[in-house]
C-alpha cells in the first residue's frame, strides 16, 4: 500500500506483525484496516522496529455515498454484472476512482429477467448511475434503473463516439450501424 493511496473504511492497509494502529485505523484478525477515507501515513517510533501506520482523512475527500449519482467508466463486463471505475460524484471529479459494479437487476425497472449486460454496456463506455448500496468493502453497488440513467458515452466498433436513438441503442455517424446499450435519457 503506497502512502499516496487513498482509502476508503475497511481497506487493510497493514499487519500488526509490522506495524502499530495509528489514527484512522483499526484491527481485526492481525490486520489493520482504514477506519475512515483518507491518505496511508506511517510514522517512526523511537526505540522499536514497528512503525505506526496512520490514515489521514481531509473534510474536503469527495466519497460516493447512498443516493449520488455518479460517473463511472465500464471496465469489465460478465453475465451477472458491469465492473465499473467511479470517477465523478454529484459533478465533483474525484482524485482516485472507486470500484463499482452494476449487477443485472439494478441495469433497469422492467423486465429484470431480460437484461443482457453486454447489450447494456461495454468496456469503456461512460455511465451515469446512483449509488444504491454501498456494498462490499471492494465496491458500490450502481443502478441505472431510471430513464435519466445509463450509458452517456460509447465508442463504436469504427472508434466513433456513439449518438443515442432511442433508449436502448446508439448509432455510430461513421457506419450507421446500431449498437445496443441502455441509454441515458439526456436531461
Amino acid at each position: 500500500m503506497s502512502e499516496s493511496d487513498v482509502v476508503t473504511p475497511g481497506t487493510r492497509i497493514g499487519s500488526v506483525d509490522t506495524h502499530i494502529s495509528g489514527r484512522g485505523t483499526y484491527t481485526r484478525d492481525g490486520r489493520i484496516c482504514a477506519s475512515v477515507v483518507g491518505r496511508v501515513v506511517t510514522k517512526d517510533v523511537p526505540n522499536q522496529d514497528k512503525k505506526i501506520i496512520e490514515v489521514e482523512s481531509k473534510q474536503e475527500t469527495t466519497v460516493p455515498q447512498i443516493g449520488s449519482i455518479v460517473l463511472a467508466t465500464v471496465v469489465k463486463t460478465t453475465t451477472q454484472f458491469a465492473k465499473v471505475d467511479i470517477t465523478c460524484v454529484e459533478g465533483k471529479a474525484l482524485e482516485t476512482t472507486f470500484m463499482g459494479m452494476i449487477r443485472q437487476q439494478d441495469v433497469r425497472a422492467t423486465e429484470i429477467d431480460k437484461v443482457v449486460i453486454y447489450e447494456s454496456f461495454r468496456p469503456g463506455d461512460v455511465v451515469r448511475a446512483v449509488v444504491i448500496s454501498l456494498g462490499d468493502s471492494k465496491s458500490y453497488y450502481l443502478s441505472t434503473a431510471r430513464n435519466e440513467l445509463g450509458v452517456v458515452f460509447g465508442t463504436s466498433m469504427a472508434g466513433q463516439t456513439l449518438v443515442p436513438v432511442s433508449w436502448k441503442e446508439m448509432e455510430c455517424p461513421k457506419t450507421h450501424l446500431r449498437e445496443l446499450r441502455k441509454v441515458a435519457k439526456t436531461i
